[in-house]
C-alpha cells in the first residue's frame, strides 16, 4: 500500500494522548503507564515522545496470553 494513501486503517502505533482516549484516563496517567509496563511495546523518541505498539497493546487491552 502507498504510505502517501495510508489511511488509520494501516496505523501501526498509538500515541500516548491516544491511549488515554482509548482507556479513558488521563494522558498524565497514560504517560505513567507507558514509562513503567512491561505489558506492552513503548518506544521513545525523544523526551517526551511515546510511540505505542498497536498489536501488542491491543492486546494486552483484550487480555491475550504470549504478549511480548
Amino acid at each position: 500500500m502507498d504510505p502517501k494513501t495510508c489511511s488509520n486503517s494501516c496505523q501501526r502505533t498509538y500515541t500516548a494522548e491516544q491511549v488515554a482516549e482509548i482507556l479513558g484516563i488521563s494522558i498524565r496517567k497514560a504517560y505513567y503507564l507507558c514509562e513503567t509496563t512491561k505489558d506492552f511495546k513503548v518506544v521513545r523518541l525523544g523526551k517526551r515522545c511515546l510511540h505505542i505498539h498497536k498489536e501488542s497493546f491491543d492486546r494486552w487491552l483484550n487480555g491475550e496470553e504470549g504478549v511480548s
